[in-house]
């Protein structure tokens, strides 16, 4: 069969290896070879063969670029040394999502001092042989799946083979500029507390006896804002039976807006909390809107709530999701009632609209006064105990008729839902264990996209590599500006 020819009459001489790559292909495609193929195969070999063609045009444009390249009298670094020696064709690999090229460039030197080389700044080269671009499909594959899994995608998306340890590398740097639920951990990556558990020992070898932990969980700290229309409601909207004329009734709670994610297994509670002040202060810098505070209850986050409000002259109520609170009363429930007793459900039924109502503090002593009346010992009425202590310390942040009244929200999905999809979706994938600076990073990338932010941060994440891996490294001024 007669060749195709694609390279034109004084074509662009820089190309001529890319046209006679492509000549190749073109040949290939009208060959009797490939006629013979089923299309699945064919799919294959033209996928092969057209990625090496890409991958000899990135090489030619970077050889391009270095024929080109412009010589400068001298280059001042960031120490305020002027290399005035230039050296050319030193060549460095980069590995792209083709396939691995040489890139030569000029480089400035002066003795005893670190070599410049202006033309990695123009192209932003990484500091590592691994391209941007492996860096992102890296990081969005590592996103939803292993970082074995990673591994294959990476090489059937590219054909480029890393490793494990390359791709959490990629992955860790990926997260580099990103500014709850547990997280299984290696035994280094936990916190001092948790390790303690772990250390203990458990009374059984095979299983947990009632109450012990593994103590193998390092817990994130997850936090959220959105925006709501008040929508005023009375306790019957929020709990009532079961009957699909009450259930007809209910009045529909506020529909969150512009939900926003954060979330850490590194930084502590205050920590997160400050971020996701700093995000509701970016929305609301003046304070036009009223703020409202949703927590499950723990102390800590209370704490750091109230300090953030008070340093930003915010008024912040503060109110302990119900869906927390029925937790509880449910726990307490058990152990009044047997399992799959109905009573049970009517029990929490009332006490749950009694909360509703402000009456936290009379369930409490109801709870308490049940559990004698019962005959419980102290072991059997402890998760009764447990409800009645809880409900008496946190009734300031059980106001639930006031919120109902303005039309707040008493209870979100959003948190639980971040917890599932942040960390539980990811992260308690079968057997796996995790570093601290791996989990950091998965995690903050998952919010990143879960916040529809992706684009938008990986162009700022590619702008500050430049900064810290080119920019930094020359005296202001010394070198023209570079997109």
């Amino acid at each position: 069969m007669t060749p195709v020819q694609t390279l034109p009459e004084g074509g662009p001489t820089a190309f001529h290896s890319t046209w006679e790559r492509m000549d190749t292909l073109l040949t290939f495609a009208g060959s009797a070879e490939a006629q013979a193929l089923t299309h699945a195969a064919l799919e294959v070999e033209v996928q092969c063969r057209g990625r090496e063609v890409l991958r000899q045009l990135m090489a030619d444009h970077f050889a391009l670029r270095a024929k080109e390249e412009v010589r400068h009298a001298q280059v001042v670094d960031a120490q305020g040394i002027p290399h005035t020696t230039h050296e050319d064709d030193h060549t460095r690999p980069l590995v792209t999502i083709f396939g691995s090229i040489p890139v030569s460039r000029v480089a400035y030197r002066h003795k005893g001092t670190t070599n410049l080389y202006p033309a990695d700044l123009v192209a932003n080269l990484p500091s590592e042989s691994y391209s941007h671009g492996l860096r992102e499909i890296a990081a969005r594959a590592a996103l939803q799946d292993s970082f074995d899994s990673t591994v294959g995608t990476i090489a059937q998306q590219t054909g480029q083979r890393l490793g494990k340890r390359q791709v959490e590398q990629l992955v860790g740097k990926a997260a580099k500029d990103v500014d709850g639920k547990g997280i299984v951990m290696r035994r280094e990556g936990l916190r001092p507390s948790t390790a303690k558990v772990g250390k203990a020992g458990h009374k059984l070898q095979t299983r947990l006896s009632s109450g012990e932990k593994r103590g193998r969980k390092r817990m994130a700290e997850v936090g959220s804002v959105y925006g709501v229309t008040p929508v005023v409601r009375t306790p019957p909207d929020i709990l009532s039976p079961q009957s699909a004329d009450s259930q007809a009734s209910k009045t529909p709670g506020p529909t969150a807006q512009d939900k926003w994610l954060t979330a850490s297994v590194v930084d502590d509670a205050r920590s997160v909390i400050r971020t996701v002040m700093h995000e509701a202060e970016r929305r609301d810098p003046h304070h036009d809107r009223p703020w409202l505070g949703l927590v499950d209850g723990n102390n800590d986050q209370l704490r750091h709530l109230h300090t953030e409000a008070r340093q930003r002259h915010i008024d912040l109520p503060l109110f302990i999701d119900f869906i927390h609170v029925l937790e509880y009363l449910w726990k307490a429930a058990w152990c009044f009632f047997a399992a799959g007793d109905p009573q049970a459900e009517a029990w929490v039924l009332h006490h749950g609209l009694a909360i509703l109502h402000g009456k936290s503090s009379v369930v409490a002593g109801a709870i308490r006064r049940k559990a004698p009346t019962n005959h419980l010992t102290k072991d059997q009425r402890q998760a009764a105990d447990r409800c009645a202590d809880y409900l008496l310390h946190k009734r300031a942040y059980l106001d639930y008729p006031t919120a109902l009244a303005q039309g707040w929200p008493i209870a979100t999905g959003i948190t639980p839902g971040a917890c599932r999809h942040l960390v539980k979706d990811r992260f308690d994938i079968t057997g796996a264990r995790w570093g601290l600076a791996g989990a950091e990073a998965i995690l903050k990338l998952r919010a990143v996209w879960s916040n529809g932010d992706w684009t938008a941060y990986w162009a700022y994440h590619l702008a500050q590599e430049q900064q810290r891996v080119h920019r930094e490294r020359y005296a202001p001024g010394s070198f023209p500006a570079v997109a």
